[in-house]
């Protein structure tokens, strides 16, 4: 019961107000020792009802220890009238956009709907020969741009894994390399 007189009356008594913001929301901190080390303790006080929403982010980066220095009111006003002026610039891009999509509209264009579609399917398919009946398709390595072709018979692979000095695979498919002694 002591100790939360204590923290009651510590609360008021060496509490430094740090800032205000525009909504009228108090900025305070103190130091507190905890388990023996002295942390900085952040917290606001809110004018109306309690509305997390109501605090500008640079506060919210200085309750959470993101930023060492509270913003000042010179940085707050700088950081308004740079909002406003991104507000400003997005409504004419909007304005801009609403009168291109009239103007192709009388044009006798699609307009979209808002949704988006998917991608051209027919376009991708025609990259790829379809083989004729009994014909396979062969791809030379400069059409298939180097790739290693899926393929590759079963002997060819099993030449290649031969040669390696490396061992292979994992569980029943491993294949010890063959070791040679250094020279």
């Amino acid at each position: 019961m002591r100790r939360l007189l204590e923290k009651i009356s510590g609360l008021f008594s060496n509490r430094s107000k740090v800032g205000i913001d525009k909504a009228g929301n108090k900025y305070f901190t103190r130091n507190e020792e905890v388990d023996g080390v002295m942390k900085e303790k952040r917290w606001v006080i809110f004018k109306k009802e309690e509305d997390p929403t109501s605090i500008p982010v640079e506060w919210i980066c200085w309750l959470n220890g993101q930023r060492k220095k509270a913003p000042t009111p010179e940085e707050m006003m700088e950081l308004e009238a740079r909002r406003e002026r991104v507000r400003q610039n997005v409504a004419v891009l909007k304005k801009e956009e609403q009168e291109r999509i009239a103007k192709e509209g009388t044009k006798g264009k699609r307009v979209s709907t808002g949704k988006t579609s998917g991608p051209d399917l027919k376009s991708f398919i025609q990259q790829f020969p379809v083989p004729s009946e009994g014909n396979d398709v062969q791809e030379s390595p400069s059409t298939t741009g180097g790739l290693r072709n899926p393929q590759k018979s079963l002997a060819e692979k099993t030449k290649d894994q031969s040669e390696s000095s490396e061992a292979t695979g994992s569980g029943a498919s491993f294949r010890p390399g063959t070791w040679q002694p250094p020279t």
